[in-house]
């Protein structure tokens, strides 16, 4: 009898609350490992508990205070962002396994070199904008929070689309070997901001003030032909919308850049996410050097050439799938001799300075 009791007490049957507590405990596991996008809950949890968790280190102990980011703290902090965007490569080995891992390594290469355009137009917006340096960090943090919710809907998008027409891949494949092909040939063709047709379209929309306020991106103020308090958006705000904007057309590139490179959307997202951050970070040391990477973008025309050519190579040889190895080490080396090159080449040139005076006026 008393074997009886003490097991019923183990199983929480004398206990009703033991009992629910393991119940919740039970739904809590339920809950976590459900699937989604094709990977437990759990992981997606994880991976945007530390972007948050990086977010509020950044503006609440790094950054707590507007100040101009020098080239040597941005360069610490996109060597934080980079070792931790590498280390999580070691969380995807012990889930994924290793094929996953060269996945995720080729994505996040790729990603943060085909993103080093879309640093040259965010410092063109600045220039224009004539947003000062110790503001800048501030527009690229919370341009980091679009960048998570953009691209989290392109991939979730993507994914759904890829996973019931495999077919579609072909065409990411066409478009970027047609973009590739594209930018090898095109010359520098400058951007012209005074007539950004976006730009034009938020004048039209919204209340601008001629002058920056601080680090606020909307303001109170009275209206000059009313006299009634209203809101104004600064230019900081129209900077922020512009570069989110850019941001998203450039995602066009890289996203299926790296759908050719693997079709789980953990994989893409988190490559994506990582990538992003560590080369935002790292804009405010390499604004200044550009201009020593002028031949990068014939490395990342043969780049888009190669990923997009993977899945008709692959189909030639009757593979299932292009080695994630072999794309792992052909991908550095097509970039390594990308800077070397535009190292050698622009030893000694200067960079040419950005005057929108005359343009914004």
């Amino acid at each position: 009898m008393s074997d009886r009791i003490e097991r019923a007490r183990c199983d929480g049957g004398l206990n009703p609350l033991a009992q629910h507590d393991g119940n919740i405990r039970e739904g809590i596991v339920e809950f976590l490992l459900i699937a989604f996008l094709g990977k437990p809950l759990w992981m997606w949890l994880l991976f945007m508990g530390l972007v948050i968790m990086l977010l509020v280190f950044d503006l609440g102990v790094l950054n707590k205070t507007d100040h101009e980011i020098g080239i040597a703290e941005s360069l610490k902090l996109s060597a934080m962002y980079i070792t931790l965007g590498l280390a999580f490569s070691g969380f995807i080995y012990w889930q994924m396994g290793g094929e996953a891992t060269a996945q995720y390594l080729t994505a996040f290469i790729v990603e943060k070199t085909l993103a080093m355009d879309n640093i040259f137009v965010i410092a063109l917006i600045f220039s224009f904008f004539a947003i000062p340096r110790q503001y800048q960090h501030r527009v690229l943090f919370w341009g980091i929070l679009g960048v998570i919710l953009l691209r989290g809907i392109m991939i979730g998008l993507g994914a759904t689309i890829v996973e019931h027409y495999h077919w579609v891949l072909y065409i990411f494949a066409a478009f970027l070997i047609f973009t590739g092909i594209k930018m090898l040939f095109a010359g520098d063709q400058p951007h012209d901001m005074a007539d950004n047709k976006l730009l034009a379209f938020l004048r039209r929309r919204m209340r601008v003030t001629d002058e920056l306020h601080g680090h606020d991106f909307v303001v109170r103020k009275p209206d000059p032909e009313t006299g009634k308090v209203v809101r104004f958006a600064t230019p900081l705000l129209l900077a922020l919308i512009v570069i989110e904007v850019a941001d998203l057309v450039f995602a066009v590139d890289s996203v299926p850049a790296v759908f050719t490179i693997t079709t789980d959307p953990y994989i893409v997202y988190t490559s994506n996410i990582f990538a992003i951050l560590g080369l935002r970070a790292l804009y405010f040391a390499l604004a200044a050097i550009l201009h020593r990477f002028a031949y990068l973008k014939y490395a990342l025309s043969i780049l888009l050439v190669f990923i997009g050519s993977k899945i008709f190579i692959a189909d030639l040889m009757g593979w299932e799938k292009f080695p994630p190895a072999w794309s792992l080490g052909i991908t550095f080396t097509i970039l390594t001799i990308g800077v070397v090159i535009s190292v050698i080449k622009t030893r000694g040139k200067k960079p040419e300075p950005l005057d929108f005076d005359a343009a914004r006026h």
